[in-house]
């Protein structure tokens, strides 16, 4: 929900969203979407800019200000998957074929679409504004991709034959496309399409961009099966009509030239306005365009260079450090799930004290696989004011400097996503927009051998709006301070690359981060930027309301291959401790980083480095700092030196005691600061921005924790061997069978199955369709698993919801109640389904002491790894885990334990919530939700039935945990919980 502008008479926008409210609303909108359909977010950037332009020209003489900055905010979601090999290409679709639309309703948004993206904000009316508006329905997409997923599992019998996404231009653009595809032409039936609004017009029906929705073909004798995918998953289809050998496309209208008209009373004759809403030849949709010409021109720039002469190095690291685009990005990065899948390998927090500062995101390609893929952003775009294309060049250089830190193969595996924004018609930009494509996608990415094949762009990036009763003295073009006046601004984005590069992975475990280890060591300096150190478009340059005239650039892409390939060798030889690039902010906020990540001190020695400190320190060349250490130092300066890249390698620092941060030249220290003082510098906007947003005295919470020295961190106590396995024994035995159960929107169900299937358990996908229709009995299963997620969408109480569905419904009630009363069956209920089988509690024997679960205390979805303690129970699950300490993820917005009259202390508890210290607590974050006594897992009094908040079975490897012990090798410690099931059942 972003604030729309008000309008005037004149049609001008007098009021617009601020930066703040923007970042306040809009990454909550995101994270829900994320949260809700079931991926993990695990990579991500956050710029801030906003300078005023040079008010020369036309802008001086009509009075219009004019500024550089995001007023059209830029976000950007993405990610990558696998294909299976026979699925890869779409499938000839033949005359015949079923049409189909997979998902919906259609629903009367989106109708502005592109026309009104495609203008300035402020320059379109209000209507076509309103009318691009779009709704998200996530728990449906959720749904549409089960669908998908039954169809893939088949391999090459999947009943899909061609398959295509419903976005800009509705159905009007998908349907003939898919069909066009293939050189087919259709035959279509408006009104088979699923609506929520009857009164829509046919054009609205064809042309609305509601979302979560596929045209999907399949051959008729395939529709019963795709049906039942379907029907099983509560997804709505409807079958819109047929393909056809004429190249010709048909819509009919069954209520058009009828009387009376079908939605209303009207019993008047209605117009004959034809029964074909649409009846041309594909030729007419698809024929050839004009070739768009645009006459543009160049324009010199004449920047003035920086003046720094008056910064004081103590208050430059306070600025830079606390500027939006350096510092702590935890307010953005806790409100979104980051272990769903199961198969998260390295996110953005890193080492005990989970600091984000992670540089790139890993996930493994299986439940069972060392192998996996990687992910990195690159953006430079304040370096675009001072020259385009080496905004571009260096958005890839960082996008690769940051993909440095997984180990790949080679360079010609990367793929990159290239997103453009521009403000095409603004002087200048248009020009600059070319010659940044051209250097990018004709030049350094064929030397480096590194392919685009994907991409978006938006290129109207200019906002215009008034603001009312502006002092004409903050109007440059006026020395006039006595009157006020109604000044029309414009913001126009400088032209933005945001460059995301994939991979995939050798080894998962291989994955560099910026935390410095406890090793007699030092810190290498490798400077890509070759000692020129130039500022233009720094966050130093920024913080002091400059631009500066000299952009850092990728100048040698030979010399930075030679880096890429040498990065890996050093990492697959085991020689680099830690990594970090160096980006927003320079080398000072590189290592103060790394000391933030791993609590150890750092002396900072720039006395071997080109220029003076200040350039020393914040320039924003390409670059990475490396730990080595010193008994290995040799080795790898003598791979340094047979890569060519010797002469940029220096050293600058070494790791010390303490948690200071030290810096000197020349043999005198010049600059001291604690790590607390410098990780609350960096970490306030988050905390205020955390403040604003959600529960405060919470936000204050996590905030004071940073001062504290002494905190240990993520620590893992067990009172068992990890690597123990204990079901070893029933490897060749009969395969119990557990359920693994699932209600439309629940997402976590796949690593839950995975979890069980480790550990000897024959796990079977149960929907709850399956059983309401008698498809499947639970009296087949031995185990049930209700699983996490969004089961009926991110409404309040969902899990509620779910366990009233079986309540409320006889069959159901009596499915599961006949397994809770038998003595041979256990239950887990996690996250959602923890919630869920709280709500069945009155038929399960001995959970009458079980609590509610409501919202977080802290008023937000919370994704964190959280330290908990296994209590003394009869859990079956936690046989001999008691007293265990160690970490788990969670990731819920309801799980605060409420208990109404009973007593918290009656209740048979088998996990709670302890700080880093190891005691019990109401502390956030410590305790994620506030639940009293730290409770977060309780189970029956037998021990059978166990639910708990936090997500064991997405840490049952150790690849999975973000942080875990260096003794931990393939098995995570949750994954005794689930040997201990199979153990039980015998």
């Amino acid at each position: 929900g972003f604030e729309q502008p008000w309008e005037t008479d004149n049609g001008k926008p007098d009021r617009i969203a601020s930066a703040l409210d923007i970042m306040l609303e809009g990454p909550i909108g995101g994270a829900a979407f994320n949260n809700e359909f079931g991926r993990p977010n695990i990579a991500g950037y956050f710029r801030s800019f906003e300078q005023p332009a040079d008010p020369s020209g036309s802008e001086a003489e009509t009075g219009a200000l004019h500024y550089y900055g995001y007023h059209k905010p830029i976000m950007i979601a993405g990610g990558m998957g696998n294909i299976r090999p026979m699925l890869v290409n779409k499938q000839p679709i033949p005359p015949g074929a079923l049409i189909i639309i997979l998902g919906g309703p259609a629903m009367l948004i989106g109708l502005g679409g592109g026309a009104a993206s495609s203008q300035t904000s402020g320059e379109s009316a209000a209507e076509l504004d309103f009318a691009s508006v779009q709704r998200e329905n996530p728990e449906m997409e959720r749904r549409c991709q089960e669908v998908i997923n039954h169809c893939n599992s088949l391999g090459e019998n999947t009943p899909i034959v061609s398959i295509h996404d419903i976005g800009a231009g509705g159905l009007s653009n998908a349907v003939p496309e898919i069909i066009h595809d293939c050189d087919r032409g259709g035959r279509f039936e408006l009104r088979k399409v699923q609506n929520a609004d009857k009164g829509m017009s046919p054009m609205q029906i064809w042309c609305n961009e509601a979302q979560e929705r596929y045209v999907v073909a399949i051959k008729p004798e395939s529709l019963e099966l795709f049906e039942s995918f379907c029907k099983r998953e509560h997804c709505l289809y409807a079958v819109i009509g047929e393909a056809i050998d004429e190249e010709h496309l048909t819509l009919s209208d069954e209520w058009l030239g009828r009387s009376p008209h079908p939605a209303s009373g009207d019993t008047s004759p209605s117009l004959d306005v034809g029964m074909h809403p649409v009846d041309l030849p594909m030729s007419v949709l698809f024929g050839k365009p004009p070739k768009m010409h645009r006459d543009v021109e160049r324009i010199a720039k004449h920047l003035p260079a920086l003046q720094l002469e008056k910064v004081e190095l103590a208050e430059a690291v306070k600025r830079v450090m606390a500027f939006p685009a350096v510092a702590d990005k935890s307010f953005l990065i806790h409100i979104g799930d980051r272990s769903v899948t199961g198969l998260v390998a390295r996110d953005q927090l890193v080492g005990p004290w989970q600091v984000p500062v992670a540089d790139v995101a890993v996930t493994a390609s299986g439940f069972y696989a060392h192998t996996g893929e990687a992910m990195a952003i690159g953006e430079r775009t304040p370096i675009a004011l001072i020259d385009g294309p080496a905004s571009g060049r260096m958005a890839i250089g960082e996008a690769l400097t940051n993909l440095a830190a997984a180990r790949i193969d080679k360079m010609n595996d990367i793929k990159l996503s290239a997103n453009w924004m521009a403000a095409c018609g603004s002087p200048g930009e248009d020009a600059s927009l070319f010659d940044t494509v051209k250097a990018v996608g004709m030049e350094l990415c064929p030397e480096l051998g590194i392919a685009i094949p994907v991409g978006k762009d938006s290129l109207s990036m200019k906002t215009v709006w008034k603001d009312d009763e502006v002092s004409r003295s903050q109007h440059p073009a006026s020395l006039d301070t006595s009157t006020s006046m109604c000044v029309e601004k414009q913001m126009t984005a400088p032209l933005s690359l945001i460059i995301t590069a994939f991979a995939p992975v050798r080894d998962v475990r291989q994955t560099l981060t910026p935390e410095l280890k406890d090793e007699d060591s030092v810190l290498l300096l490798i400077d890509l930027g070759q000692g020129k150190n130039r500022l233009g478009g720094s966050v130093l340059a920024q913080v002091y309301s400059q631009l500066g005239n000299e952009a850092p650039d990728l100048d040698n892409a030979a010399l930075f291959k030679a880096f890429f390939d040498t990065i890996q060798t050093l990492n697959d030889k085991g020689l680099i401790l830690a990594y970090h690039d160096r980006a927003d902010g320079g080398l000072l906020a590189t290592v103060t980083e790394m000391l933030f990540a791993g609590r150890k001190g750092v002396d900072l020695d720039v006395s071997d480095l080109s220029g003076d400190t200040l350039a020393a320190l914040f320039n924003e060349e390409l670059g990475v700092v490396i730990q080595v250490k010193n008994n290995e130092l040799h080795h790898v300066a003598r791979l340094l030196d047979d890569a060519g890249i010797d002469d940029c390698s220096h050293i600058i620092g070494r790791v010390v005691d303490g948690q200071q941060l030290r810096i000197f030249r020349g043999g005198q220290e010049f600059f001291s600061a604690s790590r607390a003082e410098l990780q609350q510098t960096w970490s306030e906007v988050s905390y205020r921005m955390q403040a604003l947003r959600d529960n405060p005295e919470c936000a204050r919470q996590q905030f004071e924790r940073i001062a504290d020295d002494n905190d240990p961190g993520l620590s893992a106590s067990l009172t068992f061997d990890v690597n123990e396995d204990i079901s070893a024994r029933f490897a060749n035995a009969e395969r119990p069978k557990v359920a693994i159960l699932r209600e439309q929107g629940v997402n976590g169900h796949v690593e839950m199955a995975a979890a069980f299937d480790r550990t000897g358990f024959a796990a079977i996908d149960v929907h709850m369709t399956d059983i309401i229709s008698g498809r499947v009995s639970l009296s087949e299963f031995t185990g049930l698993v209700a699983c996490g997620g969004f089961s009926y969408g991110d409404v309040l109480g969902a899990g509620g919801g779910w366990a009233k569905s079986i309540l409320f419904n006889a069959k159901a009630r009596d499915e599961f109640a006949a397994f809770f009363a038998r003595k041979d069956t256990f239950g887990l209920g996690v996250c959602n389904g923890c919630q869920m089988m709280s709500g069945l509690k009155e038929i399960i024997p001995g959970a009458e002491h079980w609590p509610q679960f409501k919202r977080n205390l802290s008023e937000q979805f919370e994704a964190r790894v959280s330290m908990v303690k296994v209590q003394e129970s009869p859990s079956i699950f936690f046989t001999g885990m008691a007293g265990s300490m160690l970490p788990v993820v969670v990731a819920h917005g309801e799980g605060r334990a409420e208990f109404g009259d009973q007593d918290p202390a009656s209740a048979p508890v088998a996990l709670s919530y302890v700080d880093n210290y190891g005691n019990e607590t109401t502390d956030f974050p410590a305790n994620p939700n506030g639940s009293p006594m730290g409770i977060t897992g309780l189970t029956t009094t037998d021990g059978r039935f166990t639910i708990m908040m936090p997500h064991p079975e997405r840490c049952f490897r150790a690849i999975q945990n973000s942080w875990h012990p260096d003794d931990w090798s393939e098995d995570g410690a949750w994954l005794r919980m689930f040997r201990n099931a199979r153990v039980w059942v015998g």
